[in-house]
């Protein structure tokens, strides 16, 4: 059995467009959805269970990226668990199939996760973030010995993944993090000698159009929960994201002038510098007053525990 978990709030026609995609998918396996829902007042809770969806509740104060998750894998029945959010929908109906049928022809995989593709009416540099991390290529990431870790071989997200249950009660999802759950986890299974395979036929449509100030709190957040995701304490780590984030900058121009969406390059300038700021306040939080801190997190909650 496949169980899908998505954690809810108000998730609203974002819901619904998702779990009718879910309920379209052609699979050789009995399917199960798992909803935890964090206070939801839109009625997301009926709806989910409309489709058939066995629904959890929760507090709002109870949510957290990685104990959610933990909570709707427990409560799941399937062998394969595939993770997914309540804004991203299924591409066709192969989705599902694509994105587990790795697990099944190798036991050395650890984990795979999907394609993003932006919504309709996605401005350009949510457009171009999303193509720079999930092109359409293939990919097997390893750590090899004595290899480093960086940005590129973590990759992973729980928008868009699966992994045999297996996997995820030797390594659950970190409770003690504000983000970056799914990255931290698969720091983990890499070092510990296992595959996560990127697969881009299993795309969904997932995509945000972020102000300024979100965008920072985001890459505050990200920064935060770097050392235990995609940044270690070696040199090789922290140069590969510096060019990393010079060769995004410099292909997003490029980018930008190439598809005649130049008068966007202003904009785009200042909305990845917000990014690139909150990032490395983040990864120096422990600098930072607490206070501070709490105001610059999109999750300041977090601060408080």
């Amino acid at each position: 059995m496949i169980s899908i978990v998505i954690p809810v709030k108000n998730g609203g026609s974002d819901l619904v467009r998702c779990l009718e995609a879910i309920a379209r998918q052609t699979v050789d396996e009995d399917v199960e959805v798992v909803v935890v829902d964090s206070g939801s007042s839109d009625g997301s809770p009926l709806r989910a269970q409309s489709f058939g969806a066995y629904v959890h509740s929760i507090s709002p104060s109870e949510f957290h990226h990685g104990r959610t998750r933990n909570v709707g894998a427990e409560l799941a029945r399937g062998d394969i668990l595939v993770f997914t959010s309540q804004d991203a929908y299924a591409v066709g109906d192969q989705w599902l199939a694509d994105l587990t049928a790795p697990l099944r022809s190798d036991e050395t995989v650890a984990g795979v996760y999907g394609r993003q593709l932006p919504h309709a009416g996605a401005h350009p540099p949510e457009r171009y973030f999303l193509d720079f991390l999930y092109g359409p290529e293939r990919r097997i990431q390893r750590l090899e010995q004595d290899e480093e870790l960086s940005f590129e071989i973590t990759i992973f997200s729980n928008v868009n993944s699966a992994m045999p249950r297996r996997v995820w009660e030797e390594y659950r999802f970190a409770d003690d993090i504000v983000m970056s759950e799914d990255q931290e986890w698969s720091r983990r299974v890499l070092s510990a000698g296992m595959t996560i395979v990127y697969e881009p036929r299993a795309s969904v449509h997932h995509s945000h159009s972020y102000s300024v100030a979100r965008a920072f709190r985001r890459f505050f957040d990200s920064g935060v929960s770097a050392e235990r995701s995609y940044v270690d304490d070696g040199r090789t780590s922290r140069v590969a994201l510096r060019k990393a984030g010079t060769r995004y900058a410099k292909g997003e121009i490029a980018w930008l002038w190439a598809t005649g969406q130049r008068r966007w390059i202003p904009y785009s300038a200042f909305y990845e510098l917000s990014k690139f700021t909150g990032l490395q306040l983040g990864r120096r939080h422990r600098r930072l007053p607490a206070a501070l801190n709490r105001r610059l997190s999109g999750y300041p909650d977090y601060w408080s525990a």
